[in-house]
């Protein structure tokens, strides 16, 4: 199997990535950051080719099925509404998960007053599961190794999105206090995850 190379590519929309995912449950306009502003992604042009379909998380109760979403114009990730907090979503531009490299999937912690799709996932340890579902019918099962809480001024690009040998997941969220000023939490939850039979 091919390594897919994606670091420049991802490393380059660090700041737009480390802005997505997070809705606030005080305030339901989109997180502002000092990052360009994320939006909606269109619903009208969906991805072709192989894809993960769902992700489910059984320890905290969370289940979704993947939007592929890429880059805005501006420079910024697009993200699922903040309207609807329960839809996940993949970086289309990282690995398809189960292949070589880190497949991203992004997640609101809240939204329109809700909770998200990620409210719970700080609450991850090593060893839970997480199961993806891809558009050619494998189902694939990723063992979490780590999970961290990181300020989003010093987000560990290389860790997150650096090559790797086999496959992995990545699960992004947003965490820590919520900045009513700029609207966004001034943290990120990363999961780290393997592939179980790799």
């Amino acid at each position: 199997m091919t390594v897919r190379r994606v670091s420049v590519a991802v490393a380059a929309l660090t700041v737009a990535l480390t802005s997505a995912g997070c809705g606030s449950a005080a305030d339901p306009k989109p997180a502002a950051a000092p990052a360009p502003v994320t939006s909606s992604i269109p619903v009208t042009k969906p991805f072709k080719g192989l894809r993960p379909t769902s992700v489910k998380i059984p320890k905290i109760g969370a289940e979704s099925s993947l939007l592929a979403v890429a880059v805005n114009t501006d420079g910024s990730i697009s993200v699922p509404s903040v309207h609807t907090p329960m839809q996940a979503a993949w970086y289309k531009l990282s690995p398809v998960p189960g292949d070589v490299g880190p497949a991203i999937v992004l997640g609101h912690v809240d939204g329109d007053k809700k909770p998200g799709i990620f409210y719970k996932l700080k609450d991850l340890a090593p060893g839970d599961e997480v199961d993806i579902d891809r558009s050619d019918g494998r189902k694939l099962k990723f063992v979490v190794d780590r999970v961290t809480q990181v300020p989003k001024d010093t987000f560990p690009r290389e860790a997150v999105y650096g090559n790797s040998d086999r496959p992995e997941l990545r699960l992004i969220t947003c965490g820590g206090v919520f900045d009513h000023a700029e609207h966004s939490y001034k943290d990120n939850i990363v999961v780290y995850a393997n592939l179980a039979d790799a």
